[in-house]
Protein backbone atom coordinates (compact mmCIF):
# COMPACT_ATOMS: atom_id res chain seq x y z
CA UNK A 1 0.00 0.00 0.00
CA UNK A 2 1.55 3.40 -1.01
CA UNK A 3 2.43 5.95 1.57
CA UNK A 4 -0.41 8.36 0.50
CA UNK A 5 -3.11 5.66 0.53
CA UNK A 6 -1.96 4.87 4.55
CA UNK A 7 -2.18 8.50 5.41
CA UNK A 8 -5.79 9.11 4.06
CA UNK A 9 -6.64 6.39 6.18
CA UNK A 10 -5.33 9.13 9.17
CA UNK A 11 -8.17 11.36 7.62
CA UNK A 12 -4.33 13.85 6.29
CA UNK A 13 -5.03 14.66 2.31
CA UNK A 14 -2.96 14.38 -0.84
CA UNK A 15 -2.68 18.59 -0.47
CA UNK A 16 -0.91 18.09 3.11
CA UNK A 17 1.13 15.33 2.00
CA UNK A 18 2.17 17.52 -1.25
CA UNK A 19 2.97 20.00 1.10
CA UNK A 20 5.32 17.83 3.69
CA UNK A 21 7.05 16.20 1.16
CA UNK A 22 8.25 19.33 -0.26
CA UNK A 23 9.22 20.17 2.93
CA UNK A 24 11.17 17.08 2.97
CA UNK A 25 13.16 17.63 0.15
CA UNK A 26 13.78 20.98 1.08
CA UNK A 27 14.81 20.06 4.77
CA UNK A 28 17.41 16.98 3.32
CA UNK A 29 20.97 19.17 3.79
CA UNK A 30 19.76 20.29 7.51
CA UNK A 31 19.01 16.22 8.36
CA UNK A 32 21.88 15.32 7.06
CA UNK A 33 23.81 17.45 9.67
CA UNK A 34 21.56 15.98 12.28
CA UNK A 35 22.63 12.48 10.87
CA UNK A 36 26.18 13.51 11.32
CA UNK A 37 25.90 14.68 15.30
CA UNK A 38 23.85 11.42 15.95
CA UNK A 39 26.69 9.50 14.73
CA UNK A 40 29.21 11.01 16.30
CA UNK A 41 27.10 10.79 20.12
CA UNK A 42 26.18 7.07 19.27
CA UNK A 43 30.17 6.62 18.92
CA UNK A 44 30.36 8.51 22.63
CA UNK A 45 27.90 6.46 24.04
CA UNK A 46 29.54 3.28 22.66
CA UNK A 47 32.64 3.84 23.74
CA UNK A 48 31.50 4.31 27.04
CA UNK A 49 29.91 1.55 27.60
CA UNK A 50 32.88 -0.70 26.29
CA UNK A 51 35.50 0.93 28.11
CA UNK A 52 33.64 0.43 31.43
CA UNK A 53 32.98 -3.33 30.54
CA UNK A 54 29.52 -3.38 30.81
CA UNK A 55 28.27 -7.05 30.66
CA UNK A 56 24.87 -9.01 30.72
CA UNK A 57 25.76 -9.21 34.53
CA UNK A 58 25.30 -5.77 34.84
CA UNK A 59 21.78 -5.93 33.89
CA UNK A 60 20.93 -7.77 37.07
CA UNK A 61 17.74 -7.21 39.40
CA UNK A 62 18.48 -5.66 43.18
CA UNK A 63 16.16 -5.06 45.58
CA UNK A 64 15.94 -3.46 49.45
CA UNK A 65 18.45 -1.22 50.27
CA UNK A 66 20.46 -1.97 46.82
CA UNK A 67 24.12 -2.58 48.20
CA UNK A 68 27.09 -3.98 46.35
CA UNK A 69 24.87 -3.31 42.80
CA UNK A 70 27.43 -2.88 40.41
CA UNK A 71 25.45 -2.86 37.36
CA UNK A 72 23.51 0.84 38.64
CA UNK A 73 27.53 1.56 39.79
CA UNK A 74 28.41 0.99 35.93
CA UNK A 75 25.45 2.77 34.75
CA UNK A 76 26.95 5.92 36.52
CA UNK A 77 30.25 5.32 35.43
CA UNK A 78 29.13 5.55 31.91
CA UNK A 79 27.34 9.06 32.04
CA UNK A 80 30.05 10.39 34.25
CA UNK A 81 31.94 8.89 31.01
CA UNK A 82 29.55 10.51 28.29
CA UNK A 83 29.50 13.61 29.77
CA UNK A 84 33.06 14.29 31.57
CA UNK A 85 32.30 14.58 34.72
CA UNK A 86 34.12 13.62 37.94
CA UNK A 87 30.83 11.75 39.20
CA UNK A 88 27.16 11.02 37.96
CA UNK A 89 23.75 10.21 39.95
CA UNK A 90 21.46 8.33 37.64
CA UNK A 91 18.20 6.36 39.52
CA UNK A 92 15.34 5.32 39.28
CA UNK A 93 14.07 7.33 42.30
CA UNK A 94 14.67 10.24 41.34
CA UNK A 95 10.84 10.54 39.56
CA UNK A 96 11.22 13.50 36.77
CA UNK A 97 13.39 16.25 35.70
CA UNK A 98 11.95 18.56 38.32
CA UNK A 99 13.23 16.52 41.14
CA UNK A 100 16.37 16.17 39.79
CA UNK A 101 17.04 19.91 39.67
CA UNK A 102 14.98 20.26 43.11
CA UNK A 103 17.83 17.81 44.62
CA UNK A 104 20.75 19.48 42.88
CA UNK A 105 19.77 22.76 44.22
CA UNK A 106 18.79 21.57 48.13
CA UNK A 107 22.00 19.45 48.29
CA UNK A 108 24.52 22.24 47.37
CA UNK A 109 22.51 25.42 48.94
CA UNK A 110 22.23 25.81 52.90
CA UNK A 111 20.59 28.85 54.69
CA UNK A 112 21.74 32.21 54.07
CA UNK A 113 23.57 31.40 50.65
CA UNK A 114 21.71 32.90 47.68
CA UNK A 115 20.48 31.46 44.23
CA UNK A 116 21.10 33.39 40.52
CA UNK A 117 18.95 32.23 37.68
CA UNK A 118 20.64 34.89 34.89
CA UNK A 119 18.28 33.71 32.37
CA UNK A 120 15.50 35.10 33.71
CA UNK A 121 12.61 33.38 35.03
CA UNK A 122 12.70 29.59 35.57
CA UNK A 123 10.39 27.26 34.17
CA UNK A 124 7.14 27.17 35.93
CA UNK A 125 7.68 23.89 38.00
CA UNK A 126 10.86 25.39 39.29
CA UNK A 127 9.39 28.34 40.69
CA UNK A 128 7.56 26.56 43.20
CA UNK A 129 10.95 25.01 44.66
CA UNK A 130 12.91 27.98 44.51
CA UNK A 131 9.68 29.22 46.45
CA UNK A 132 9.06 32.48 43.76
CA UNK A 133 5.62 31.11 43.84
CA UNK A 134 5.23 30.28 47.24
CA UNK A 135 5.11 26.58 48.49
CA UNK A 136 5.67 23.69 51.30
CA UNK A 137 9.30 22.84 51.54
CA UNK A 138 10.52 25.65 48.88
CA UNK A 139 14.29 26.74 48.86
CA UNK A 140 12.86 30.34 50.70
CA UNK A 141 11.23 28.18 53.47
CA UNK A 142 14.68 27.33 54.37
CA UNK A 143 16.39 30.67 54.12
CA UNK A 144 17.65 30.57 50.66
CA UNK A 145 17.47 33.57 49.02
CA UNK A 146 16.93 34.03 45.51
CA UNK A 147 16.99 36.80 42.19
CA UNK A 148 17.36 37.18 38.90
CA UNK A 149 19.09 38.78 36.07
CA UNK A 150 16.57 38.68 33.17
CA UNK A 151 17.74 38.83 29.62
CA UNK A 152 17.70 41.28 26.70
CA UNK A 153 15.13 42.35 24.82
CA UNK A 154 16.60 40.06 21.87
CA UNK A 155 16.98 37.08 24.30
CA UNK A 156 20.41 37.15 24.65
CA UNK A 157 22.62 37.39 28.02
CA UNK A 158 22.59 40.79 30.03
CA UNK A 159 26.11 40.57 31.45
CA UNK A 160 26.27 44.14 33.33
CA UNK A 161 23.01 42.74 35.43
CA UNK A 162 24.41 39.22 36.17
CA UNK A 163 27.71 41.08 37.54
CA UNK A 164 25.59 43.63 39.11
CA UNK A 165 23.34 40.74 40.55
CA UNK A 166 26.52 38.55 41.72
CA UNK A 167 27.36 39.21 45.66
CA UNK A 168 29.09 37.23 48.33
CA UNK A 169 26.43 35.23 48.81
CA UNK A 170 25.74 33.83 45.90
CA UNK A 171 26.51 30.61 46.02
CA UNK A 172 25.04 28.82 42.83
CA UNK A 173 23.79 29.94 39.45
CA UNK A 174 21.31 27.82 37.76
CA UNK A 175 21.23 28.44 33.69
CA UNK A 176 18.29 26.81 31.64
CA UNK A 177 19.20 25.46 28.37
CA UNK A 178 15.79 25.07 26.86
CA UNK A 179 13.36 27.70 26.49
CA UNK A 180 10.42 26.23 28.62
CA UNK A 181 6.96 27.22 28.36
CA UNK A 182 8.82 30.45 26.53
CA UNK A 183 9.34 32.06 23.67
CA UNK A 184 12.70 33.13 24.51
CA UNK A 185 15.48 31.32 22.30
CA UNK A 186 16.71 28.21 23.53
CA UNK A 187 20.47 28.37 24.44
CA UNK A 188 23.66 26.94 22.46
CA UNK A 189 26.43 24.75 24.69
CA UNK A 190 28.65 27.61 23.36
CA UNK A 191 26.99 30.24 24.60
CA UNK A 192 26.53 28.62 27.99
CA UNK A 193 29.99 27.92 28.22
CA UNK A 194 30.70 31.70 27.56
CA UNK A 195 28.04 32.35 30.77
CA UNK A 196 29.68 30.25 32.98
CA UNK A 197 33.19 31.91 32.00
CA UNK A 198 31.89 34.70 32.73
CA UNK A 199 30.10 34.46 35.76
CA UNK A 200 33.03 32.74 37.23
CA UNK A 201 35.28 35.60 36.44
CA UNK A 202 33.14 37.47 38.62
CA UNK A 203 33.37 35.27 41.25
CA UNK A 204 35.37 32.13 41.01
CA UNK A 205 33.96 29.69 43.27
CA UNK A 206 30.51 29.82 42.09
CA UNK A 207 28.36 26.60 41.41
CA UNK A 208 27.08 26.81 37.64
CA UNK A 209 24.52 23.93 37.26
CA UNK A 210 22.99 23.60 34.28
CA UNK A 211 19.25 22.12 33.53
CA UNK A 212 20.02 20.41 30.21
CA UNK A 213 16.59 19.15 29.88
CA UNK A 214 15.39 18.35 25.82
CA UNK A 215 19.41 19.62 25.09
CA UNK A 216 20.97 16.00 25.38
CA UNK A 217 22.64 14.63 21.96
CA UNK A 218 21.25 17.42 20.05
CA UNK A 219 25.01 18.56 19.99
CA UNK A 220 28.21 16.47 20.21
CA UNK A 221 29.20 18.23 23.14
CA UNK A 222 27.22 19.35 26.76
CA UNK A 223 27.47 21.56 28.83
CA UNK A 224 29.83 19.90 31.09
CA UNK A 225 32.17 20.56 28.77
CA UNK A 226 32.36 24.29 28.83
CA UNK A 227 32.56 24.34 32.94
CA UNK A 228 29.03 23.23 34.03
CA UNK A 229 29.85 21.99 37.63
CA UNK A 230 26.44 20.09 37.60
CA UNK A 231 24.09 19.01 34.52
CA UNK A 232 20.87 17.42 35.41
CA UNK A 233 17.87 15.99 33.20
CA UNK A 234 15.21 13.33 33.13
CA UNK A 235 15.54 10.10 31.93
CA UNK A 236 12.23 10.27 30.28
CA UNK A 237 12.96 13.06 27.90
CA UNK A 238 16.17 12.40 25.45
CA UNK A 239 18.77 10.21 27.68
CA UNK A 240 16.12 7.64 28.62
CA UNK A 241 15.62 7.06 24.62
CA UNK A 242 12.34 6.34 25.36
CA UNK A 243 12.95 3.12 27.02
CA UNK A 244 13.46 4.26 30.25
CA UNK A 245 9.98 4.35 32.59
CA UNK A 246 11.37 6.72 34.93
CA UNK A 247 14.80 8.52 36.62
CA UNK A 248 16.68 11.11 36.52
CA UNK A 249 19.92 11.89 36.13
CA UNK A 250 22.94 14.55 37.73
CA UNK A 251 26.15 14.56 36.39
CA UNK A 252 29.07 16.84 37.72
CA UNK A 253 31.92 17.49 40.41
CA UNK A 254 32.39 14.84 43.01
CA UNK A 255 31.46 17.02 45.15
CA UNK A 256 28.30 18.23 44.44
CA UNK A 257 27.11 14.65 43.13
CA UNK A 258 28.36 13.39 46.76
CA UNK A 259 25.87 16.47 47.99
CA UNK A 260 23.28 15.02 45.84
CA UNK A 261 23.44 11.59 46.57
CA UNK A 262 23.27 12.77 50.06
CA UNK A 263 19.80 14.57 49.51
CA UNK A 264 18.42 11.67 47.64
CA UNK A 265 19.07 9.09 50.06
CA UNK A 266 20.35 10.04 53.45
CA UNK A 267 23.32 12.09 55.26
CA UNK A 268 25.98 9.40 55.29
CA UNK A 269 24.10 6.67 53.35
CA UNK A 270 24.66 8.53 49.30
CA UNK A 271 25.17 6.62 46.39
CA UNK A 272 25.77 3.33 48.63
CA UNK A 273 21.81 2.40 48.32
CA UNK A 274 19.00 2.67 45.57
CA UNK A 275 17.82 -0.53 44.66
CA UNK A 276 17.27 -0.75 41.02
CA UNK A 277 14.19 -3.04 40.99
CA UNK A 278 15.04 -4.48 37.41
CA UNK A 279 15.31 -1.72 35.54
CA UNK A 280 18.26 -1.06 34.32
CA UNK A 281 18.31 -2.72 31.46
CA UNK A 282 15.95 -0.05 30.23
CA UNK A 283 18.24 2.48 31.07
CA UNK A 284 21.04 1.21 29.38
CA UNK A 285 19.70 0.43 26.09
CA UNK A 286 17.33 3.68 26.47
CA UNK A 287 20.95 6.02 26.69
CA UNK A 288 22.39 3.90 23.78
CA UNK A 289 19.20 4.49 21.90
CA UNK A 290 18.95 8.24 22.75
CA UNK A 291 21.27 9.63 20.23
CA UNK A 292 19.20 8.39 17.05
CA UNK A 293 15.43 8.93 19.04
CA UNK A 294 17.02 12.78 19.58
CA UNK A 295 17.76 12.86 15.85
CA UNK A 296 14.64 11.89 15.23
CA UNK A 297 12.83 14.37 16.94
CA UNK A 298 15.45 17.26 15.93
CA UNK A 299 14.01 16.24 12.95
CA UNK A 300 10.29 16.19 13.30
CA UNK A 301 10.90 19.73 14.93
CA UNK A 302 12.83 21.36 12.20
CA UNK A 303 9.74 19.93 9.59
CA UNK A 304 6.87 21.44 12.22
CA UNK A 305 8.66 24.95 11.82
CA UNK A 306 9.04 24.77 8.38
CA UNK A 307 5.33 23.67 7.63
CA UNK A 308 4.22 26.01 10.13
CA UNK A 309 6.44 29.24 9.17
CA UNK A 310 5.46 28.17 5.62
CA UNK A 311 1.69 28.90 6.89
CA UNK A 312 2.79 32.59 8.25
CA UNK A 313 2.78 31.27 12.43
CA UNK A 314 5.68 32.55 13.97
CA UNK A 315 8.16 29.78 14.82
CA UNK A 316 10.54 29.76 17.65
CA UNK A 317 13.44 28.87 16.56
CA UNK A 318 12.42 28.94 12.89
CA UNK A 319 13.34 26.40 10.39
CA UNK A 320 16.86 27.68 8.93
CA UNK A 321 17.94 28.60 12.61
CA UNK A 322 20.48 26.44 14.68
CA UNK A 323 19.02 23.95 17.01
CA UNK A 324 19.83 24.00 20.69
CA UNK A 325 17.31 21.69 22.06
CA UNK A 326 14.03 19.05 20.87
CA UNK A 327 11.28 21.54 21.40
CA UNK A 328 9.37 23.66 18.78
CA UNK A 329 7.20 26.66 19.68
CA UNK A 330 4.61 27.38 17.61
CA UNK A 331 2.42 30.65 17.90
CA UNK A 332 -1.09 29.89 17.17
CA UNK A 333 -3.11 33.12 18.15
CA UNK A 334 -5.81 31.17 19.78
CA UNK A 335 -6.88 28.63 22.38
CA UNK A 336 -9.05 26.93 19.71
CA UNK A 337 -5.69 26.56 17.47
CA UNK A 338 -3.76 25.16 20.38
CA UNK A 339 -6.85 22.58 20.71
CA UNK A 340 -6.40 21.76 17.19
CA UNK A 341 -3.02 21.12 17.13
CA UNK A 342 -3.04 18.85 19.95
CA UNK A 343 -5.87 16.96 18.57
CA UNK A 344 -3.72 16.25 15.79
CA UNK A 345 -0.60 15.22 17.90
CA UNK A 346 -3.01 13.03 19.57
CA UNK A 347 -4.74 11.61 17.12
CA UNK A 348 -1.40 10.31 15.81
CA UNK A 349 -0.23 8.49 19.28
CA UNK A 350 0.01 4.58 19.72
CA UNK A 351 -1.50 5.14 22.75
CA UNK A 352 -4.91 7.06 24.23
CA UNK A 353 -5.11 8.03 20.42
CA UNK A 354 -8.97 8.46 20.82
CA UNK A 355 -8.61 10.58 23.59
CA UNK A 356 -9.60 14.49 22.78
CA UNK A 357 -7.06 17.06 24.49
CA UNK A 358 -8.89 20.16 26.82
CA UNK A 359 -7.04 22.64 29.25
CA UNK A 360 -6.91 21.35 32.54
CA UNK A 361 -5.36 22.61 35.62
CA UNK A 362 -1.70 21.05 36.08
CA UNK A 363 0.19 21.38 39.36
CA UNK A 364 2.95 23.65 39.27
CA UNK A 365 1.67 25.94 36.94
CA UNK A 366 -0.31 28.91 37.23
CA UNK A 367 -2.46 28.79 33.76
CA UNK A 368 -4.18 26.17 32.02
CA UNK A 369 -2.37 23.74 30.22
CA UNK A 370 -3.35 21.45 27.09
CA UNK A 371 -1.06 18.65 27.01
CA UNK A 372 -1.13 16.00 23.98
CA UNK A 373 0.66 12.72 24.75
CA UNK A 374 -0.18 9.15 23.83
CA UNK A 375 2.90 8.12 25.26
CA UNK A 376 4.22 4.06 26.64
CA UNK A 377 5.86 6.14 29.51
CA UNK A 378 3.30 8.52 30.86
CA UNK A 379 4.50 12.37 30.67
CA UNK A 380 7.19 11.43 28.23
CA UNK A 381 8.49 13.94 26.29
CA UNK A 382 11.06 11.98 24.22
CA UNK A 383 7.86 10.72 22.54
CA UNK A 384 5.82 12.72 20.63
CA UNK A 385 3.92 15.10 22.35
CA UNK A 386 2.58 18.82 21.75
CA UNK A 387 1.41 21.01 25.13
CA UNK A 388 1.47 24.45 26.53
CA UNK A 389 0.06 26.71 29.20
CA UNK A 390 -2.77 28.55 27.25
CA UNK A 391 -1.92 31.64 27.41
CA UNK A 392 -0.87 34.57 25.13
CA UNK A 393 0.41 33.55 22.90
CA UNK A 394 -1.07 30.77 22.89
CA UNK A 395 2.31 28.93 21.78
CA UNK A 396 2.16 25.21 21.56
CA UNK A 397 5.33 23.69 22.33
CA UNK A 398 5.71 20.27 20.47
CA UNK A 399 8.57 17.92 21.01
CA UNK A 400 9.64 13.94 20.38
CA UNK A 401 8.90 11.39 18.56
CA UNK A 402 10.69 8.26 19.05
CA UNK A 403 11.04 7.71 15.15
CA UNK A 404 11.56 10.78 12.30
CA UNK A 405 8.80 8.97 10.54
CA UNK A 406 6.04 9.00 13.62
CA UNK A 407 7.04 12.82 13.97
CA UNK A 408 6.52 13.58 10.71
CA UNK A 409 2.68 11.73 10.83
CA UNK A 410 1.79 13.62 14.04
CA UNK A 411 3.20 16.95 12.18
CA UNK A 412 0.95 16.39 9.23
CA UNK A 413 -1.92 15.41 11.15
CA UNK A 414 -1.81 18.68 13.31
CA UNK A 415 -2.03 20.69 10.13
CA UNK A 416 -4.64 18.75 8.93
CA UNK A 417 -7.02 19.11 12.01
CA UNK A 418 -6.10 23.48 11.49
CA UNK A 419 -6.94 23.17 7.81
CA UNK A 420 -10.44 20.92 9.02
CA UNK A 421 -11.37 23.88 11.36
CA UNK A 422 -10.55 26.72 9.69
CA UNK A 423 -7.78 27.61 11.72
CA UNK A 424 -4.96 27.62 8.65
CA UNK A 425 -4.80 26.95 5.22
CA UNK A 426 -2.21 26.05 2.44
Amino acid sequence: MELLQIYRQFGISGEVCARGEAAVEALAPRFREIDRIAEANQAKVLLAMQRNRIGANHFAATTGYGYDDDGRERLEKVYAAVFHTEAALVRPQITCGTHALAIALSANLLPGDELLSPVGLPYDTLQEVIGIRPSPCSLAEYGVAYRQADLKADGSFDYGAIRAAINEKTKLITIQRSKGYATRPSFSVAQIGELIAFCKSVKPDVVCMVDNCYGEFVDTVEPSDVGADMVVGSLIKNPGGGLAPIGGYICGTQACVDRCAYRLSAPGLGQEVGANLGILPAFYQGFFLAPTVVAGALKGAIFAACLYEGLGFRCIPNASEPRNDIIQAVELGSEAAMCAFCSGIQGAAPVDSFAAPVPGDMPGYDSKVIMAAGAFVQGSSIELSADGPVRPPYAVYFQGGLTWQHAKLGILLSLQRMIDRGLAAL
